[in-house]
């Protein structure tokens, strides 16, 4: 029987969030219900806010939860009332990059996860005084007391797990994580630089430290952020407030140039230093998430010497396959987690929201505790 829930609703692009309470429908087949314990706001929420991303509005979003399953489908199998788990984006199953196992580059993805506001079938999961609200926000909208999961986008943990340290596992982390030891997989002498220390570029960091690069650099206009860089694994700080980062970077290198990069930050600016930042055969992968329609001049020539640029969405992860692997690193210290978590109550959403606006925390995470 379908529930009532208090969400925190979007009316419109910059407008702050409302708690209210709206109806949770009951679950498909293939979808599960989760108490939500904690979920994390990310940068693509912050987006969605500000009119960046044409997610349609009044609707729910949030897309780094963490909770206790309470019911399930008929079909689900991977999970049962009473497990422990995250919430990740969803796909089809189906397609091709899916099959392959690359379910982030999903043929449906941004109509499943970031654009449509409803299930695939054009079904709402939420309404509110009777008519439907845009929701399914990556298949959760997890700004919500409960949530409607798809079980592709569900991860079950162990039920001692930190559930409000884990929850930005979902996206943020695994995007950055995941660009360096899905896609980059640097090579030992590797020098990789990430561009921009928010929580993305710090797991970026965190990730490059526990593999074979001797050299790691991170570039960022905040010194205490560069400070927490080398504190979880940078070799090498630039602050590139007032300088020729070109020159700061060539300096760095010797000259050669990076061999890996990751741009965490979506900045034109910053976009054109780290791919004239590269050395011949480097690659650099996107994971900023721009406003629509930024472009970068590139020098085609530049490009010819074996340089490569790829977008990256999700680190490119098999959520079933990387979280737990992830969780597992976060639990023996070596992804040193806590360090980028600042923990709310899920009423001082909008305190949330603006802080991570104003950069003066990196990951808020918002508690249901209360709730």
């Amino acid at each position: 029987m379908a529930s009532t829930v208090t969400a925190a609703v979007l009316r419109e692009t910059r407008a702050p969030f409302e708690l209210q309470e709206v109806v949770l429908d009951d679950p498909r087949p293939d979808e599960v219900v989760v108490r939500m314990v904690a979920g994390g706001v990310c940068g693509t929420d912050l987006g969605v806010q500000a009119g960046h991303i044409p997610f349609p509005l009044p609707g729910v979003l949030g897309h780094e939860g963490a909770g206790v399953v309470e019911s399930v489908g008929s079909a689900v199998a991977s999970v049962e009332p009473g497990d422990h788990v995250l919430l990740t984006f969803t796909s089809c199953g189906v397609c091709r990059n899916c099959r392959t196992g690359h379910p982030a580059y999903c043929v449906d993805f941004l109509h499943r996860n970031l654009l449509g506001g409803e299930r695939a079938d054009g079904s709402a999961t939420l309404r509110r005084d009777g008519d439907p609200l845009h929701g399914h926000f990556f298949a959760q909208s997890s700004f919500s007391t409960r949530v409607l999961a798809d079980e592709r986008g569900v991860c079950k943990v162990d039920p001692d797990a930190d559930l409000s340290l884990l929850a930005p596992l979902g996206c943020g982390i695994q995007t950055g994580a995941g660009a360096v030891l899905n896609v980059l997989r640097p090579e030992p002498g590797s020098v990789l630089a990430v561009f921009g220390a928010g929580a993305v570029g710090l797991a970026a960091v965190m990730a490059a430290a526990m593999t074979a690069a001797t050299r790691v650099i991170a570039v960022d206009l905040v010194d205490s952020r560069l400070e927490l860089a080398s504190a979880l694994g940078a070799t090498d700080v630039v602050n590139s407030r007032g300088i020729d980062l070109d020159e700061a970077l060539g300096e760095l290198t010797g000259g050669r140039g990076v061999t890996h990069a990751v741009d965490a930050t979506g900045h034109p600016g910053v976009l054109g230093a780290a791919v004239r930042a590269l050395a011949p055969y480097g690659v650099l992968c996107l994971v900023g998430a721009p406003a629509a329609g930024t472009a970068i001049d590139v020098d085609v020539n530049f490009m010819l010497n074996g340089r490569r640029i790829v977008g990256v969405t999700e680190g490119d992860s098999n959520p079933q396959v990387f979280l737990p692997a992830l969780v597992e690193l976060v639990r023996q210290g070596r992804m040193p987690l806590d360090r980028l978590v600042t923990p709310y109550a899920f009423a001082d959403i909008n305190t949330a929201v603006d802080d991570a606006r104003a950069g003066s925390v990196l990951k808020p995470v918002l508690s249901f505790d209360d709730r």
